[in-house]
């Protein structure tokens, strides 16, 4: 984690306390997150991420700052203040009020935290352990991006712990949801297809970027059920998230996965174009004196 941190409307130091004990969010994950790529000082995709946010917290009844246009100011501030213009950034936007055990004296209805940290040096594919019966997708919170995190936590170390990178996560229904931070492709000729949300997958924004903006001639990106025995069968599997762009699987738990063909080279050239054309639209213009 980089030196400074967003707290409300304050750049401060991260080794600063600034949190009470008994404020209800923190202490119940009652809250929502996203995690951006900072690239050349641009938050991108930043629209997709803040719409999420707020579709999220009106689900789970997390107040929201009044405009887009209000946090981001802090945003930028906080990339100013950490240099980071390069990076990987987490904001959290989370409640105060609420439930049985209340600190008394609380006058904000929620809190921001936001801090940065440089970017991951991910290896060039990842190893999946499998996790049946974790997500539902007829859960009312389904695909929430909540600050309660803990059980993709304990996954994902249990999975470190066997010696794999990361973890599948099934559904009730014994169908392919997502991994623990990431969402999942598998492609077939060239089609490609990822877990549609009824799964309870998380609405992943490179997931979203893939779905519905990335176009590479021949090559369809679509939502389709997948089980197991489909990611043995397609010709290969790749996981996608805003940290690692698309990264291809090597390996899932008692599966013979393959890596044949480019369609996920195609798409991953593609994406980087797209956010090099984001960028590009947003970052600041120098002023002419």
């Amino acid at each position: 984690m980089h030196r400074f941190l967003l707290h409300n409307d304050s750049i401060r130091e991260t080794t600063e306390p600034c949190l009470l004990p008994g404020q209800v969010g923190f202490l119940n994950g009652w809250g929502v997150f996203s995690t951006l790529r900072v690239a050349d000082g641009v938050l991108f995709a930043w629209e997709r991420h803040w719409s999420r946010m707020t579709r999220d917290a009106r689900r789970l009844r997390v107040p929201m700052p009044e405009s887009p246009e209000q946090l981001l100011a802090g945003l930028h501030a906080l990339i100013a203040a950490n240099d980071a213009n390069d990076a990987t950034l987490r904001v959290a936007i989370v409640r105060n009020h609420g439930g049985l055990f209340e600190a008394p004296g609380l006058t904000r209805r929620f809190e921001t935290i936001a801090f940065s940290t440089g970017l991951r040096n991910w290896a060039d594919s990842v190893r999946l352990a499998i996790k049946p019966d974790v997500r539902h997708g007829a859960n009312e919170f389904r695909g929430a991006k909540i600050t309660a995190w803990a059980g993709n936590l304990a996954w994902n170390e249990e999975a470190q712990q066997r010696g794999f990178d990361e973890v599948v996560l099934l559904d009730e229904l014994g169908r392919v949801s997502e991994c623990t931070s990431a969402n999942l492709f598998a492609v077939f000729g060239n089609d490609v297809v990822t877990p549609p949300l009824d799964s309870g997958c998380l609405p992943g924004i490179t997931r979203e970027v893939l779905l519905d903006s990335i176009h590479v001639d021949g090559i369809t990106c679509r939502e389709g059920h997948l089980r197991p025995a489909d990611l043995e069968a397609a010709d290969a599997v790749f996981v996608t998230s805003s940290t690692r762009d698309l990264l291809p699987v090597a390996e899932v738990e008692g599966l013979r996965i393959r890596r044949v063909g480019d369609v996920q080279e195609r798409l991953l050239a593609a994406f980087r174009a797209y956010i090099a054309g984001y960028v590009a639209a947003r970052r600041p213009q120098p002023v002419a004196l």
